[in-house]
């Protein structure tokens, strides 16, 4: 649990970051309960990509690498963060969707390939 604690905390950070800035763009009120209100499916659907990821990889996937974690990984954060939005009656706009695909995509997928790019780069010296 050690080795895959500091990635899972880097996804939650950035998910939290993603909610953030949403609610930032539309000056929403309530900063403290409005931001979990509005976290807590997305960080629900990122709880369900790393436990499909490790499902179906056991071990054989670093949750820091593009593929498959991030993958898995990221559609997750997005479908389960959706669904748990329309359940829990919260807006899902087609555009409100793209736009957290993209965010999400690039946030998720991102820092994962950016590790992956420092990784060779340092066992190359």
């Amino acid at each position: 649990m050690k080795k895959v604690l500091p990635f899972l905390v880097v996804d939650v950070v950035l998910v939290v970051v993603f909610c953030a800035i949403g609610r930032r763009s539309h000056d929403e009120a309530n900063a403290v309960t409005g931001l979990l209100t509005t976290a807590w499916p997305f960080l629900a659907g990122l709880a369900l990509g790393w436990i499909v990821n490790e499902a179906l990889y056991r071990n054989k996937s670093l949750p820091a690498s593009v593929v498959p974690a991030g993958i898995v990984i990221w559609p997750c954060t997005l479908i389960g963060g959706m669904v748990l939005r329309v359940v829990s009656g919260q807006g899902t706009a087609f555009s409100f969707v793209l736009v957290a695909g993209t965010v999400l995509a690039v946030f998720l997928l991102g820092w994962r390939a950016l590790y992956a790019l420092a990784s060779r780069r340092s066992a190359a010296r």
